[in-house]
C-alpha cells in the first residue's frame, strides 16, 4: 500500500461513502481524533518510560480504541456497524471510579503538572475536549461517540493524577489567580 495517493492534492478527501473539502466539519474532527491519538502515543512512552507498565497497557487499549472513533466518524453513510458502543464508555466509567477511590477525592483545583507521564496525560485530555468541541457541530451525540469521547477527558485527568501518584509526586495545585513573580 503506497503512502500518498495524491487524492488530497487538491483541498478534497475521502469519507466513507463520498468525497469532502478537508475544511468539511467532519474531517475537523477526525484530525482532532488523529491529534489526541498522537498525544496519546506520547503518553505511552512517558508512562513505559517511568515504569507505570498497567497503565501503558490501559492507554494502548484506548489509543486502538480512538482509531475506532476515527473509523466511525469517518462512516459518513452508516453502512458499517460502528465499533465504538456504549460498553467503551461504561469501561471509562469504571476505570475513573476505581483510580478515583485509589487517588482519593479531590480536595481543590489542580494544575497540569507534576510527573512528564502526568503532563503528558493532561495534553491528552484538553485535546480530548477539543475533538469533543470539534464533534459536537456533528449528528454524533445521539450514538456512543460524544458520550465515549466526553468521558475519557475525564478518564485523562484521573490517570493524570494516578500517575503522579504512583510515582510519589505530588499534583501542583491551583493557588490562586494574582501572584507577582518577583526578581
Amino acid at each position: 500500500m503506497k503512502i500518498y495517493t495524491k487524492g488530497g492534492d487538491k483541498g478534497r478527501t475521502s469519507l466513507i461513502g463520498k468525497r469532502v473539502d478537508k475544511t468539511d466539519a467532519r474531517i475537523e474532527a477526525i484530525g482532532a481524533i488523529d491529534e489526541l491519538n498522537s498525544s496519546l502515543g506520547m503518553a505511552v512512552a512517558l508512562v513505559t518510560k517511568e515504569g507505570l507498565h498497567d497503565l501503558q497497557q490501559e492507554l494502548l487499549i484506548i489509543s486502538h480504541q480512538l482509531f475506532d472513533v476515527g473509523a466511525d466518524l469517518a462512516n459518513n453513510t452508516m453502512e458499517m456497524e460502528m465499533k465504538m458502543t456504549p460498553e467503551h464508555t461504561k469501561m471509562l466509567e469504571i476505570r475513573i471510579d476505581h483510580y478515583t477511590k485509589s487517588v482519593g477525592p479531590l480536595k481543590q483545583f489542580i494544575l497540569p503538572g507534576g510527573s512528564e507521564s502526568a503532563c503528558a496525560l493532561h495534553r491528552c485530555r484538553t485535546d480530548a475536549r477539543r475533538a469533543e468541541r470539534k464533534m459536537s457541530v456533528l449528528d454524533v451525540y445521539d450514538g456512543p461517540l460524544g458520550p465515549y469521547i466526553n468521558r475519557l477527558s475525564d478518564y485523562f485527568f484521573t490517570v493524570a493524577r494516578l500517575a503522579n501518584a504512583q510515582l510519589g509526586v505530588k499534583d501542583v495545585p491551583y493557588e490562586g489567580s494574582f501572584k507577582i513573580i518577583s526578581e
